[in-house]
């Protein structure tokens, strides 16, 4: 038992010192078919800003804390806009009230309406039986049975008959159109309804904007603002690091990035830690040479034109490993340039999985 694991903690001593004479020796002891280059871990950073001007009255997180999408980060003073909220629903109330009168005055103007129908029904109805009867009396009067004193007066019961009938025509109209009238009221009532729900729904979202939240899963780097100070809107409040898109720069000459693809298989050794290597691929590739900056240590000649590569660990690793995700920490990338190479067993004793 003893054997074993002293033949594993030699295997172990033996990967560390073959990756830390790796780097020691520079880009010419790589493997062919491979390339190396220093660089820090970077995450994409996220500016948390408040949409609307107001004062913060509290920071829930703090420096270093992570944080899942959706969480809340800080909330602005919210008390002028639960007051607005407060004013917005008592005109829904009193527009909701206006809907109910409209409907009311729908109802009395149709009733009125079949009132004044049946007016108009009753004054045909007598019509018919005064023109009937101007009739039976003018015969009587062609005989002399009937006196001109009664058909006249027929006559004249007859012609107000029918004036009645115009009437009561008249005053169905009216109710008609007093329908309508009350039916836009209607409509205009329920429009005020609209708006104030509108109004209503447009506080709300000014409401939930007075809380910030996460956008994504990730670290808060920097607070920038702190509880008690005004800012405008879009002003900065924090800071996140995505760490679900963490990556290392690189810089490689023109011989070994052209021969890099998007894609590309890549591995990282952390100095914090030479003993594990983090599987990674190759996800952008500059489409211009540039200068290696001064940041970067290479032995490479400084005045020789260098391209930007960047190496993206797998999401899936991160999520999983998303509490030792730290960014800043220095380390070398690999990049396998040929893809028949092997990959060498110092980078492939303790890849993390």
């Amino acid at each position: 038992m003893s054997t074993k694991w002293g033949m594993a903690g030699l295997v172990a001593v033996l990967v560390v010192a073959a990756i830390g004479y790796w780097r020691l020796q520079g880009a010419s002891s790589v493997p062919a078919g491979f390339a190396e280059a220093n660089g820090r871990i970077e995450a994409v950073s996220i500016d948390v800003a408040s949409k609307t001007a107001g004062q913060i009255s509290k920071i829930l997180v703090r420096e270093g804390e992570f944080v899942r999408v959706g969480q809340p980060l800080a909330e602005l003073d919210s008390r002028e806009i639960k007051v607005a909220l407060v004013q917005a629903e008592a005109e829904r109330k009193r527009a909701l009230l206006s809907v109910d009168t409209a409907k009311n005055r729908v109802q009395q103007a149709e009733a009125e309406q079949r009132a004044a129908a049946a007016g108009v029904d009753e004054a045909k109805a007598a019509n018919d039986a005064a023109q009937k009867q101007y009739e039976r009396t003018s015969k009587l009067a062609e005989t002399s049975t009937a006196s001109q004193a009664t058909l006249d007066a027929v006559r004249a019961q007859a012609l107000s008959a029918r004036a009645a009938i115009a009437v009561a025509e008249a005053k169905s109209a009216a109710a008609e159109a007093a329908i309508n009238t009350a039916k836009a009221g209607v409509v205009d009532a329920q429009a005020a309804v609209e708006v104030a729900d509108a109004a209503i729904a447009s506080i709300n979202v000014r409401l939930s904007d007075t809380t910030l939240v996460a956008p994504r899963d990730g670290r808060v780097q920097y607070i920038i603002a702190r509880e008690g100070e005004i800012v405008g809107a879009g002003g900065r409040v924090l800071n996140l690091a995505d760490i679900g898109d963490v990556y290392m720069t690189i810089f490689l000459p023109t011989r070994e990035a052209g021969r890099i693809a998007l894609g590309t298989p890549a591995r990282i050794v952390l100095d914090a830690a030479p003993d594990m290597t983090v599987p990674a691929q190759v996800t952008y590739v500059a489409d211009v040479a540039q200068f290696t900056p001064k940041t970067v240590e290479t032995q490479v000649e400084r005045e020789k034109l260098m391209f930007r590569v960047k190496v993206s660990i797998e999401p899936d690793l991160l999520k999983k490993y998303s509490d030792y995700v730290k960014t800043g920490l220095p380390g070398v990338a690999y990049v396998r340039l040929d893809s028949e190479a092997a990959w060498p067993a110092a980078l492939d004793a303790h890849l993390v999985k």
